[in-house]
């Protein structure tokens, strides 16, 4: 059963010292602008990514449940279109009140709170999450980056609780995105909670841990700027936080920061599904990728479709509390060309196989863990991938989806090392079965036409540039919709290659 509370951010010292955020935005350069050639190290979840995320909230102190703050969202104020109703198995969800065709916007919905990653700094703004070739920072702490003025106060609500903190523990400030989104939730309204039952009993021991760990980040680095509810609502609303939030993600879906969606919150998860979710600076866009007609529930994936049913379901069970009983779940019918092997005269007995595939499990999760040690140079990381490779394809098709794993990590570690041919090696054997293996007009599949194309260009192979260039565009005309941010700079990309 799924639990519905789900998953999915001294001191007026702003520009200057000694004034507040109405100070006129200095004009101090900030670091170089980072290649768009980044490191794809870790694979990409659809409603969170590796660092769990985002929250249940409410907007005052009064006897609500966080939990039904999420549950609520905005829609009080209706959208047009789109109803709320109880999903049968599932808890209240989105459906359609008349057609909407493929690419199709069904709504747009504003961040009730976000943060910006700190890998991100000096590239987008800390306030829009926009991109700029030139970015102001903040004149006391130097570390946010903001657009102009107007963002610079827009945001000073929020940053004030990081400014003199970041100062004062210099190196050694270091909350995780989670702790930094909690703390700018309480700082926006009084969080008052009434866990339930399975609230608390669905909280298991490692995720448990986690939540303790940011809990002691949250007072060490923000106790001298907010009042904590008790540490059982803290415990509760970290959990929440990892259920309710969305990875917020740039074209090439790499991790810009996270945010809370109330509205798309309500969405529910179909391994089948019907909509997408897209990001336009701070604000989330959810479109049809499929045609819909009245009284169809409005349905995204909270993971990786990538993967086999099982493995689907753990990542569910383990993230979200639920399992998913979609058709694609139930019929599995792509589980046998997801899982393919070696064709051979005589077959390869299945414990081959089904050790090869628990092998391939923990490779994943060797992978991760090395990758998340800052200590392991990339060498190693690549070594790990190749190691694993190797062993997997005496058994395994180039287009298992373990083999495709590790050569789009090995692929990310190659881009890290600079090694664009090594990129483009993984990159080539990757895309023909993304295609096959994902449902249409996915991110992961324009997202990987924009870095090979962007890697053909940089080695001037031009045509074979432009080509990977126009696909990515082909797909996200649809999932971004052709007045997005992202295209209007794709199309200029593409004319200047011309």
């Amino acid at each position: 059963m799924r639990v519905k509370t789900f998953f999915l951010f001294s001191f007026f010292f702003f520009f200057f010292p000694g004034g507040g955020p109405s100070d006129p935005l200095p004009t101090v350069p900030p670091p170089p602008l980072k290649p768009r050639l980044r490191p794809c190290i870790i694979g990409r979840l659809t409603r969170h990514n590796v660092t769990e995320t985002l929250p249940s909230l409410v907007p005052q102190l009064t006897e609500v449940c966080v939990r039904d703050i999420v549950k609520e969202g905005t829609m009080k104020e209706s959208i047009e279109g789109i109803e709320r109703f109880d999903s049968p198995g599932k808890g209240r969800g989105l459906r359609v009140t008349k057609a909407f065709k493929v690419g199709e916007l069904l709504f747009s919905c504003p961040a009730y709170s976000c943060v910006l990653s700190v890998k991100e700094r000096g590239c987008y703004c800390e306030f829009c999450f926009n991109r700029k070739e030139r970015l102001a920072r903040c004149g006391k702490c130097k570390k946010a980056f903001y657009c102009n003025a107007s963002c610079q106060k827009g945001d000073w609500a929020m940053h004030k609780l990081e400014c003199s903190a970041m100062i004062a523990f210099g190196e050694n400030w270091c909350p995780s995105e989670t702790v930094r989104l909690v703390a700018r939730i309480l700082a926006k309204k009084p969080v008052y909670l009434y866990p339930s039952v399975s609230d608390v009993e669905d909280i298991d021991n490692k995720r448990r841990e986690m939540n303790e760990g940011d809990i002691a980040g949250l007072h060490h680095f923000y106790s001298k700027h907010l009042d904590f509810p008790d540490h059982s609502d803290l415990l509760l609303l970290f959990s929440q936080v990892a259920c309710n939030g969305f990875t917020v993600e740039d074209e090439e879906l790499y991790h810009m920061g996270t945010a809370l969606y109330p509205d798309v919150a309500l969405i529910n998860h179909s391994c089948l599904p019907s909509v997408i979710v897209t990001y336009n600076g701070t604000m989330a866009e959810v479109r049809a990728v499929q045609d819909m007609n009245p009284g169809d529930e409005v349905l995204i994936s909270y993971i990786d479709l990538l993967y086999p049913t099982d493995d689907r379901n753990d990542r569910l069970r383990e993230s979200y509390y639920f399992t998913c009983d979609c058709q694609e779940c139930k019929t599995k019918s792509k589980d046998k060309v997801k899982l393919k092997v070696h064709k051979r005269s005589d077959p390869i007995n299945p414990e081959v196989i089904s050790n090869m595939v628990r092998y391939g499990r923990n490779a994943v999760r060797e992978f991760r863990a090395a990758n998340l040690d800052s200590h392991a140079p990339p060498s190693e990381l690549l070594e790990i991938c190749e190691r694993s490779l190797d062993k997997m394809g005496a058994v395994f098709d180039d287009s298992n989806v373990y083999m495709l794993h590790m050569m789009y990590q090995a692929m990310g570690v190659c881009l890290y090392m600079e090694d664009l041919d090594g990129a483009i090696s993984y990159g080539e054997k990757i895309l023909k079965p993304y295609c096959q293996l994902y449902p249409a007009y996915s991110l992961n599949v324009s997202s990987m036409y924009l870095k090979l194309g962007r890697l053909y260009l940089a080695l001037d192979r031009h045509s074979t540039g432009l080509s990977a260039l126009k696909k990515a565009l082909a797909i996200m005309e649809v999932a971004h919709g052709k007045d997005h941010q992202y295209l209007t700079a794709l199309r200029k990309e593409i004319a200047s290659q011309k």
